[in-house]
């Protein structure tokens, strides 16, 4: 199954996880599949359409989807595939 890995800011919706085995066919099940099992996640991910919110950043394996196929990004049992709120300041 691929492995997600979650930066320190949002271990608290994944029950304090680094990372974790989830399975998904694509980048799009996978965060369906994260969002089933995390609920408190899911507002984070998904606007109120349902769709991946702009300031998230999804990456398979280093890149990010947007230079791939977006979420319909195919998955390998052994991807790597890091979910990263976007952060802004000055």
């Amino acid at each position: 199954m691929p492995i997600v890995k979650i930066p320190a800011p949002l271990k608290f919706y994944v029950d304090n996880q680094n990372e974790f085995e989830i399975q998904g066919a694509t980048v799009a099940e996978l965060l369906e599949n994260v969002a089933a099992r995390y609920p408190s996640f899911k507002t984070h991910l998904f606007d109120s359409n349902g769709k991946l919110r702009r300031y998230f950043n999804v990456f398979v394996n280093g890149v990010h989807v947007r230079e791939l196929k977006g979420v319909e990004t195919p998955l390998q049992e052994s991807d790597k595939v890091v979910l990263m709120a976007s952060a802004a300041g000055g």
